[in-house]
């Protein structure tokens, strides 16, 4: 329970069908202690607790507060700062999903003898031979599949997703006609829960105090190599950039590639960024134990990505994606998933573009 809407109506929800429902509010970082500028908001924040350390007590059902800060630093935060130093660009909700929301947070359901593990994620559980997978939610707009491709089969065995079936207009209803109107306000929260104000560069400046000395003085290049001026450091700069890059050209340009070997962040205009294809590790099948030979469905490279249809083929135990159209701003580091209509059939990490 973050003390928003989603999950608190999906307690109310399992609450009224007659579940024995434990209220859990992770601690996942202390953002007074990081530097940033901005208030705490989110899920770690003392307002957020409270809100859902009141509505358990209004609805009569336990709520604990778990001090995950440790593993989350471990898994998440630690993983944040390493991909951008490699010239990557993480995902760090999608690592918290797999590894701290479920994976540790099953240890805690254990713990407290629960059953299942309930979110408000806008997404939906199917099974099909012996297989469960995520299918996405009946709410399009609001649809969460894509950032749950690495739930396990265990995970999936032991999830419930009750908004699912409900479109967010109906989950705000339901938390007014309970009398939770200033719940039904409450606005949403979209950034990490860690960089509350979205300077990802200066927390990575925090973080690692000697980085941006160790990186300043970076070139950036065009796609014959020519120098074209410096810059701050390649960590700070992310694929399909166009935004911020301190220097001005006669047309639009965007970060193509980033090399961080040379501290060089290549240029270019927008045609550059395609892509026919790339490299998936760190795999998750759902739907399949095993990538079918023939397999052809829509790969997604991003969240809000419309999705391109694509070929499959296993490469070890990675996945080689051939794009039958050509994908702009494919970026390692960042999650490909593949759907077979609304279903969920697996995911990874992109870790290499490809172009023919």
């Amino acid at each position: 329970m973050s003390g928003g809407i989603d999950s608190t109506v999906t307690a109310m929800l399992l609450h009224e069908e007659g579940y024995e429902v434990v209220g859990i509010t992770m601690k996942t970082w202390d953002y007074a202690g990081s530097g940033g500028s901005k208030k705490e908001t989110g899920c770690c924040s003392l307002d957020s607790i409270n809100d859902a350390r009141a509505v358990a007590v209004q609805m009569g059902f336990h709520h604990f507060i778990v001090d995950i800060r440790e593993e989350f630093g471990d898994y998440v935060i630690d993983n944040f700062v390493d991909e951008y130093i490699a010239g990557r660009t993480p995902n760090p909700c999608i690592l918290c999903n797999t590894h701290i929301k479920w994976e540790a947070m099953l240890k805690r359901a254990d713990a407290l003898d629960c059953e299942f593990i309930a979110t408000g994620h806008y997404a939906r559980i199917r099974s099909s031979q012996g297989r469960k997978f995520i299918t996405k939610s009946v709410d399009l707009d609001k649809d969460q599949s894509y950032v749950l491709w690495g739930l396990s089969q265990e995970c999936l065995d032991r999830s419930l997703f009750p908004l699912g079936e409900m479109h967010k207009s109906e989950v705000r209803q339901a938390a007014a006609d309970r009398g939770y109107l200033e719940l039904a306000k409450k606005a949403e929260s979209y950034e990490i829960c860690f960089v509350p104000d979205n300077d990802y560069r200066g927390f990575l400046r925090r973080r690692v105090p000697d980085l941006a000395d160790a990186v300043r003085g970076g070139e950036f290049v065009d796609a014959a190599g020519n120098v074209l001026g410096t810059h701050e450091g390649y960590p700070f700069f992310t694929i399909g950039q166009r935004r911020g890059l301190g220097i001005a050209f006669g047309e639009p340009m965007y970060v193509t590639e980033i090399d961080p070997e040379r501290n060089q962040v290549k240029l270019g205009p927008v045609d550059e960024l395609l892509r026919n294809g790339m490299m998936v590790d760190k795999v998750n099948l759902m739907k399949y134990k095993e990538l079918p030979d023939d397999a052809e469905w829509v790969t997604k490279v991003r969240y809000r990505d419309a999705g391109t249809l694509s070929t499959l083929r296993s490469v070890g135990e990675n996945i080689e994606v051939t794009f039958l159209a050509n994908v702009r701003g494919v970026a390692p580091g960042q999650s490909a998933v593949f759907y077979e209509g609304d279903d969920v059939v697996g995911g990874g990490i992109i870790s290499s573009a490809l172009t023919g």
